[in-house]
């Protein structure tokens, strides 16, 4: 049953991943990193508080196929912004402290859930994810690709 789960899961998240090129083709690269990962940030918090352990895997499951929305998003925004001669460069700044960045969160997620039972791991987690997809709203909202043609209304 699980193994059906994810596997339905993934494929909305492959699905998500065409609609993202939609969305960005309509709003923007930086919008649709920020509009699509918001949500799925939201249901990462959310997880926490749900009452019951199937509105948990459910908050989960649908955070799961919202929360890569962004990924085509930022990859095409940063291969866009760049030369063609920094994009190695680019792709790997913007790639391997993202790999680096996933060592130690479970660590600490084990400590704060030896301390106690309640969710502070996804509360948090989601928090600093929200923090963050604010912060490339604000500070990369101006800075457009090429192939966005006119200025989109804030």
């Amino acid at each position: 049953m699980s193994g059906a789960i994810f596997f339905l899961v993934g494929l909305l998240s492959a699905f998500l991943a065409l609609v993202a090129a939609r969305i960005a083709a309509r709003i923007g690269l930086i919008r649709t990193m920020v509009y699509t990962h918001l949500p799925a940030n939201i249901l990462l918090m959310a997880t926490a508080f749900m009452p019951t352990v199937w509105l948990a895997v459910g908050c989960l499951l649908l955070r799961s196929a919202l929360s890569q929305m962004d990924v085509p998003a930022r990859t095409s925004y940063v291969m866009a912004v760049v030369t063609p001669e920094e994009r190695p460069a680019a792709a790997s700044v913007t790639n391997v402290p993202r790999s680096l960045a996933s060592a130690l969160p479970p660590v600490l997620a084990g400590w704060m859930l030896s301390q106690t039972t309640f969710g502070w791991p996804l509360v948090i987690g989601g928090a600093l994810k929200a923090t963050y997809d604010l912060l490339l709203l604000f500070q990369f909202r101006e800075i457009r690709p090429p192939e966005e043609a006119a200025p989109e209304a804030a």
